[in-house]
């Protein structure tokens, strides 16, 4: 059943985890794609590595190609990630999502300042403010929080949600799990040796970047690390006989960086970055004989689409964390080399380090490496910080409580006790406590008789409970006190088509929806469904292609698709419709009525 929500309320689990005092395991959400062993081979070696507890590893079934598009990342990464956080209680106590190998690396889109093509890992940071209630997509990027800008290092501090309200996150990559799987073990003992080596170049007009590595090597002088740092500010390339804990350059940008090797001995727990464009849009090994920037007006020299060096080199050579862009940041979105280096060498780890020094969220940017990497030892945040008390009144942590019952009170007009139960509802049916949800709505309804908001609620619970008069009876109810509430109809309509074999009553009423929300791509859907349902599979063929072009990604569209062509006997498009579902959303294959549309199409004639 799908349905259209205008009221999303986010849940807890209410379990006991042992309380973390310093930034640990505990702190840290793997993410493992079971579509993908890669995934899995890497995501459970860091499991083992770093004692993650089972609370804490998230499985999901997506896409294994490296690039997804929006609707298939919500529903199946984004979405699935925040249902597991939110069901074990860990919203303010997980600080960094680590996806894995095999996890897709950037969301399709558009190319611009205002685009909206973005890294995977840079999207999801935004997953603790979509679990509040706070809506924070918007076209191109966002401004990190986290970022330290011009202040000093002095002045920052380590990572926790009593100040910000994002998760940092990593992703465990190379261009081959072995070489993913020894990011894992070098991090898990860093060296504190190595130089940090700053490679300029020279001579260009715009020195912005130039500018930033000088003064990165002049603050870590100032910080006392004189003696580490090495600043090569002519045309030849930097090198170093002695271990690198960190290395910066333009990468194949410099005419003088076109090799894919930098000579360079990394040290454990050493981290890099180039100022170049797109060196993470692949973590797919080139041919050996490729090189970076050979030609660059000829496509035939590109590799994975452009012609820029790739960090997967870095990786490979023995750096042990980096940072990249999946597509052109444009330089004042990479991150800073003037804000990374010292922050490191003062002792944030990885995932700090590297935040600290990123200028944008909902951008091109994925960290590479295990973000509890710390050659350095810093003081420890208190338990205060970084696990806070459990609030009474809506069951939720501390600094998520708050933050979720400001968003609801911007969204729901009512009294805060009402507010309060409906987050209470909520929290409590992501931990499974169906009758103490439907015991918070119904006390919230009685003191809000005319409050949408719970209403909808008890009336998907009834649904879920297949009682779908009590639903339709609430469904009924909103639209005499809302009639031009699409979402609302939309789900009457689907309730009496599908549950009640009331297709006919149904259709005006998903028509209305459908002008109502300007032709929503699911509410279109809903509409071709209940055409199908009244064997007009004519028209509802001509509706679920609006639908699939309004929504490409949504993998239900694609199944009613299926159906209507099968029943149309169009067995290539129904095939077609059908292996593009599941491809999207491979638990659909789990279901009866699918298995039996697989049959009827293979029995169908070309």
């Amino acid at each position: 059943m799908r349905f259209v929500r205008p009221l999303l309320l986010s849940a807890v689990w209410l379990c006991a985890v042992p309380l973390a005092h310093a930034q640990t395991a505990e702190n840290v959400a793997v993410v493992i794609n079971d579509n993908s062993a890669a995934s899995q081979l890497v995501g459970n070696y860091y499991v083992r590595q770093r004692r993650i507890p089972a609370s804490n590893v998230v499985h999901i079934q997506t896409v294994t190609d490296e690039a997804i598009d929006r609707a298939t990342f919500v529903n199946t990464i984004e979405r699935p990630i925040g249902a597991a956080i939110a069901r074990e209680r860990l919203q303010d106590r997980i600080l960094y999502i680590v996806l894995t190998k095999g996890v897709p690396l950037r969301i399709a889109g558009t190319l611009a300042v205002d685009g909206t093509m973005a890294s995977v890992d840079s999207e999801l940071t935004l997953l603790y403010r979509q679990l509040t209630g706070r809506d924070s997509r918007t076209g191109g990027r966002i401004e990190n929080p986290y970022f330290l800008g011009a202040a000093d290092t002095s002045t920052a501090r380590r990572f926790s949600h009593r100040e910000h309200d994002i998760y940092l996150v990593t992703h465990l990559d190379a261009f081959t799990v072995d070489e993913a799987v020894a990011l894992i073990d070098a991090a898990s003992a860093p060296s504190g040796e190595g130089r940090i080596v700053l490679d300029q170049r020279a001579g260009l007009t715009n020195r912005m970047g130039d500018d930033w590595l000088a003064q990165a090597a002049e603050k870590l002088r100032a910080a006392g690390q004189a003696e580490r740092v090495l600043l090569e500010s002519t045309p030849q390339p930097a090198s170093s006989t002695t271990p690198v804990l960190g290395y910066a350059s333009w990468g194949a940008t410099d005419p003088q960086l076109r090799g894919r090797r930098t000579g360079l001995p990394f040290a454990r727990g050493a981290i890099a970055i180039t100022l170049a464009g797109a060196d993470a849009r692949t973590f797919l090994p080139p041919p050996d004989e490729w090189k970076p920037m050979v030609d660059p007006a000829n496509r035939r020299t590109w590799f994975g689409g452009a012609p820029q060096s790739l960090i997967g080199d870095l990786i490979r050579e023995g750096a042990t964390g980096a940072a990249g862009s999946v597509a052109e940041p444009f330089l004042q979105g990479v991150p800073r080399p003037e804000i990374l280096f010292p922050a490191y060498m003062a002792g944030f780890n990885l995932a700090e380090s590297f935040y600290l020094a990123t200028p944008y969220l909902s951008w091109q940017t994925v960290v590479i490496g295990d973000p509890l990497c710390a050659p350095f030892a810093m003081r420890a945040l208190t338990r205060d910080d970084l696990d806070p008390p459990i609030e009474r009144a809506t069951e939720l942590p501390a600094f998520f409580s708050a933050r979720r019952l400001e968003s609801a009170r911007a969204t729901v007009k009512a009294e805060a006790p009402v507010v309060e139960l409906l987050v209470r509802a909520s929290s409590r049916l992501a931990r499974g406590d169906t009758p103490g949800a439907r015991t918070a709505l119904t006390e919230a309804l009685a003191a809000a008789p005319t409050l949408v908001g719970p209403r909808l609620q008890l009336a998907m619970l009834d649904e879920g409970a297949g009682d779908y008069d009590a639903a339709i009876a609430h469904y009924r109810r909103i639209v005499e006190l809302q009639p031009n509430n699409a979402a609302v109809l939309n789900n009457l309509a689907y309730a009496l088509a599908v549950r009640k074999n009331a297709a006919a009553e149904a259709r005006p009423l998903a028509e209305r929806a459908v002008t109502l929300s300007r032709r929503n791509a699911t509410i279109v859907d809903t509409l071709g469904w209940i055409e199908h349902l009244l064997g007009n599979n004519g028209a509802a063929s001509t509706l679920l292609d609006e639908a699939m072009k309004g929504a490409a990604g949504n993998a239900e569209i694609r199944l009613h698709a299926a159906f209507v062509a099968a029943d149309l006997r169009q067995k290539a498009k129904a095939d077609a419709h059908l292996n593009e579902a599941l491809r999207r959303d491979p638990a659909i294959g789990e279901r009866p009525e699918v298995t039996a549309l697989r049959t009827r199409i293979d029995a169908l004639t070309p």
